[in-house]
């Protein structure tokens, strides 16, 4: 009871000499790191929003930017892991190239001779396959590093190498399309959205689930005798993210049809055309749904399970790791397996963008998967990470590329900028790690 009453005194005391900020982010247990990525990513925005004279902030940009921004973000949740573990993948790109084109020419060309055209198991097939091809890719890198013992950085620089060169053998170069109809709202578009009612029932779901994870949170730590937050912060993070999350759905519902796709669509449903035009709105793109549904699924397997701890583990100190009983090759193998379907998934949505399987796709995306773990506070001296944060990082490079783009800006600045960005995100985790000590 005296140990307690000491306790609470201590903190009463630590309390009172913190100031008020510092107070508000130990109750509310928020991430500086994080909140200050989000901060640098406002900062971008509000910049491009102004030299673009209002283009950037405009409901059609940032639709398009959350569509653009997918496939990475899906890739630099893997990418985590791998780095977590104190190693890389320089193969992503390319894996996503190959399996690309390998999905493109099973439903443009080999599928349709048995099943048909737009054969409704057509884009299962091709998914699947997709899948098993990109997770035994990734096995394969994933045994040559963990029981051959060659490090990381050669074993997938070399599949980036075999990759890009294989994707050209499959069709000698050749483009590939069209793609199957339903695969195809894996892309986004206005038929791969989800509409403005389904999206707010999206949003409102998301709403309750942040509400119940927070109770549960909270349930949980006073069983074991966590320490608890303020009630107060409790109803502050439930009310930031629900507003978040209705915001954002806000403004993809603020999204219109383009007029002539509105107004076939009018026709062929026999809706009378009205004097200002028919608003329908876009709502929640199909690829941001399939990125949020895995960062999801990866941040339950990081945090939640037993395989996720032994990533972690591994990174933190792999030496104790194997001392420890944890079968670290194959916990390896598994990482980039899982990387490798990762990469299909990010394929599957890319390939059904452009409705089409080309040689070129893929490239430089592995520096803009890596950067996005880094930037999103991934260290890579290994065994600290978040999914979350990746793909946080993810939307700000594509936020910076698209501005870019927007702005006119050439290629080879957007490359020389997309490159300091890095480097100056490796140096602020250096500086940070170093002042942690």
């Amino acid at each position: 009871m005296a140990d307690t009453t000491h306790t609470a005194h201590f903190n009463r005391a630590r309390g009172a000499d913190e100031s008020p900020v510092k107070r508000f982010f130990r109750a509310t247990e928020i991430d500086t790191r994080l909140l200050g990525m989000v901060g640098a990513m406002l900062i971008i925005w509000i910049g491009f929003d102004m030299l673009s004279g209002g283009l950037f902030l405009t409901p059609r940009n940032l639709w398009n930017l959350s569509v653009q921004t997918a496939s990475i973000a899906v890739m630099a949740t893997g990418m985590v892991l791998v780095i977590v573990t104190r190693n890389i993948d320089l193969s992503v790109g390319s894996i996503l190239g190959f399996v690309g084109m390998i999905m493109g020419v099973l439903q443009a060309e080999m599928l349709p001779h048995v099943l048909g055209f737009n054969h409704p198991a057509t884009w299962v097939i091709t998914l699947l396959a997709g899948l098993l091809l990109g997770a035994s890719i990734g096995a394969l890198h994933g045994m040559i590093i963990a029981f051959l013992n060659v490090p990381s950085f050669i074993v997938t620089l070399g599949g980036l190498l075999v990759w890009r060169g294989a994707t050209w053998f499959v069709t000698s170069g050749r483009t590939v399309a069209p793609m199957d109809a339903t695969f195809r709202l894996m892309g986004g578009g206005t038929a791969g959205s989800i509409g403005a009612t389904a999206s707010w029932v999206v949003g409102v779901i998301a709403c309750v689930a942040i509400v119940v994870s927070i109770l549960h949170s909270r349930r949980q730590r006073k069983r074991f005798g966590f320490p608890l937050r303020p009630v107060w912060a409790e109803y502050f993070l439930s009310l930031v993210g629900c507003a978040l999350v209705l915001g954002a759905i806000a403004i993809v519902n603020s999204y219109p049809w383009p007029t002539n796709i509105a107004r076939r669509y009018a026709e062929a449903n026999g809706i009378a055309w009205p004097e200002g035009g028919l608003f329908i709105a876009h709502g929640i793109a199909v690829p941001v749904l399939i990125a949020i549904v895995i960062g999801i699924i990866m941040t339950f397997i990081s945090t939640r399970l037993r395989f996720g701890r032994y990533v972690f583990a591994i990174g933190g100190n792999p030496e104790a790791a194997e001392l420890a009983g944890i079968k670290t090759r194959w916990v390896t193998v598994r990482i980039f397996a899982l990387m490798g379907m990762l990469c299909a998934v990010a394929a599957a949505i890319s390939t059904a963008r452009l409705n089409a399987a080309t040689n070129a796709q893929g490239e430089l995306d592995e520096l803009y998967t890596i950067a996005a773990a880094v930037i999103g506070g991934t260290s890579l001296a290994g065994g600290t990470g978040t999914i979350a944060g990746a793909m946080l990082g993810a939307l700000v490079m594509q936020s910076l590329q698209s501005g870019m783009v927007l702005l006119g800006i050439d290629s080879p600045l957007q490359r020389i900028v997309v490159g300091v960005v890095l480097v100056t995100a490796v140096w602020l985790d250096t500086v940070y790690r170093a002042r942690a000590k």
